[in-house]
């Protein structure tokens, strides 16, 4: 018999996948803000620009922590529980801590892309950094519907898929008709 994780899952629509990535956004502000305190506090950090390499690599670690922990602990952040997503293995089954961490590093191709571009042209201004790179996740998001399932190409790349994991309806319970004494 075929486990509920092993059956064939449609992808949740690009629209929800999208309001999941923001929502998760929103989420990460308080971890990144919490991180970089918490960095800040300990290395005696007096200046933005102090450290800045060293800190950049720690919220990668930290990121990478969070997503890595979520991904093979149920297969859900925070903000995929609220939009009723889950990442699993292609086919079905939970992620191990190296196949999430892969698909920690490939997701990557979010955002360094378009920060790849703006390093090599500038000086560019905060609006042209807000285009490019909003333009760029658009464009990615949307070139899921090349995918003959409509999976993100970092997930085709690393074996995982986003599912739909919204809780079916239970059938109304039978009633029994009343004893007759």
């Amino acid at each position: 018999m075929t486990s509920a994780a092993e059956l064939p899952a449609r992808a949740p629509s690009l629209r929800r996948r999208l309001a999941c990535f923001l929502y998760e956004g929103v989420l990460l502000f308080g971890v990144v803000m919490i991180s970089a305190y918490l960095f800040s506090s300990l290395t005696q950090q007096r200046h933005a620009l102090q450290a800045r390499h060293e800190l950049q690599f720690f919220m990668f670690v930290v990121l990478g922590i969070y997503f890595v922990w979520f991904w093979s602990r149920g297969g859900q952040t925070l903000a995929m529980k609220t939009w009723h997503i889950r990442v699993r293995r292609t086919g079905g089954g939970a992620l191990t801590q190296a196949r999430a961490f892969a698909r920690f590093a490939l997701s990557w191709v979010w955002f360094v892309p378009p920060l790849a571009l703006l390093w090599a042209l500038r000086p560019v201004s905060g609006s042209m950094v807000f285009v490019v790179t909003a333009g760029w996740v658009l464009l990615y998001a949307l070139s899921s519907w090349l995918h003959p399932r409509r999976q993100y190409w970092h997930d085709a790349l690393c074996g995982t898929e986003l599912v739909d994991s919204k809780p079916q309806p239970r059938p109304p319970a039978r009633r029994s008709a009343p004893s007759r004494a």
